[in-house]
């Protein structure tokens, strides 16, 4: 017989004198917050490819900020997206997939660049830069799948090139082209520092370095291809129409923030995966902006700002592929203090913009992502009662 504290259990499933069900919806929902925020995958050579990322940011960054040119901060961080591909890669696919990943970030930049000089009076329209996004993401959705670079999807060429369109006031072109090209070359030099040590050195000879850059895809592959792409043409399409409507009316703008967050749910490899990035994103967002206003309320010097972009870099990079709703507690002060390094713009207007944009993007995100599953399952119910 269970004593009086113990969870005797009613007919129905309850429990009596108020003992916990650990099978009741309580628990249910507990299990899955722990799931979705806290259960934490297996390291895969994380802090070397961490550290790797960092070392590629924060060096681009102190040096823009030692010669006064904040200005040109938002273009080093965007060019050292570079070294996030072919993370855990031989020497020869990691160059393969940074040249590649590189070189496709330096075109979007200056197309970017090319979209915001069109217009003199300062950045293009929000519907203009929901337009432009769009085709990016689409575009680059379909290079990023040709390539099979990882991490897959359009999302960091979203982001570049609705920033870089967006800002009012572009520095010096010529400026723009050193900083985005050096930081490129450095890094892929980081990418292929570990080489000087013998236990990590792996063949990079020509043959290599061409064996690595061969893709064949199946006519299986590209009808996939081609299909999931629709994803990253109706996605950040509605996510941005949403954003930007909303925002005039309530007077917010960031509208590429939604689209951004849109094409969070659109990578992953089960509609249960995909949905559950949508909220870790929100999750993440809130838990985030929390931290980023605490760090805006301390009014850090632009070298403390550096040093936190770089170490909130490196948390990002140790848990992207393990936790994404802790990977995200760091992206967001990471976005954001960068926007603040680069300009001065009210912080509070930036934490309501990006809670607001996430949570539209994301939810738009979700709903594409269930559309194709809610169709078969109306077709499949149609056809049953027309049998």
């Amino acid at each position: 017989m269970r004593g009086a504290e113990g969870d005797a259990r009613t007919d129905d499933g309850g429990t009596r004198h108020g003992g916990f069900n650990p099978r009741g919806p309580l628990a249910v929902v507990g299990r899955f917050l722990h799931e979705l925020m806290f259960s934490i995958g297996p390291g895969k050579n994380d802090p070397a490819a961490a550290l790797r990322v960092a070392a590629g940011l924060f060096l681009p960054l102190a040096t823009v900020a030692l010669l006064g040119r904040l200005d040109l901060a938002i273009f080093a961080n965007f060019a050292a997206f570079t070294g996030i591909y072919g993370r855990g890669e031989p020497h020869r696919v990691r160059l393969v997939a940074q040249a590649r990943a590189g070189l496709l970030m330096v075109a979007v930049i200056f197309a970017a660049e090319l979209l915001a000089r069109l217009n003199p009076d300062g950045a293009p329209s929000p519907w203009a830069i929901v337009v432009g996004t769009t085709f990016v993401a689409w575009l680059c959705s379909l290079i990023v799948a040709r390539w099979r670079l990882r991490p897959a999807g359009s999302l960091f060429y979203i982001f570049a090139f609705a920033a870089v369109s967006s800002l009012p006031h572009q520095p010096p072109l010529g400026d723009v082209v050193v900083v985005v090209a050096s930081t490129f070359v450095l890094c892929l030099a980081i990418g292929l520092a570990a080489r000087v040590l013998p236990s990590h050195r792996t063949p990079l000879g020509w043959p290599e370095i061409r064996a690595a850059g061969r893709v064949r895809l199946g006519g299986a592959e590209r009808r996939v291809l081609w299909l999931e792409s629709i994803g990253y043409l109706v996605a950040p399409a509605i996510a941005g129409a949403a954003a930007t409507a909303v925002g005039e009316a309530l007077g917010f703008g960031h509208n590429y923030w939604a689209m951004v967050a849109a094409v969070v749910p659109l990578v992953g490899h089960s509609t249960r995966h995909r949905v559950n990035r949508g909220l870790q994103r929100v999750l993440g967002t809130v838990v985030g902006l929390v931290l980023l206003a605490g760090i805006a309320a301390l009014r850090p010097a632009p070298w403390i700002m550096v040093l936190l972009i770089t170490a909130c870099q490196f948390g990002a990079e140790m848990l992207i592929t393990r936790q994404y709703f802790l990977a995200m507690v760091c992206v967001t002060p990471l976005a954001l203090l960068s926007t603040l390094l680069a300009a001065h713009t009210d912080p509070g207007a930036l934490l309501h913009d990006r809670f607001i944009d996430t949570a539209i993007g994301a939810v738009v995100g979700v709903l594409v992502v269930l559309a194709p599953s809610a169709y078969r399952h109306w077709a499949a119910r149609r056809a049953d009662v027309r049998s």
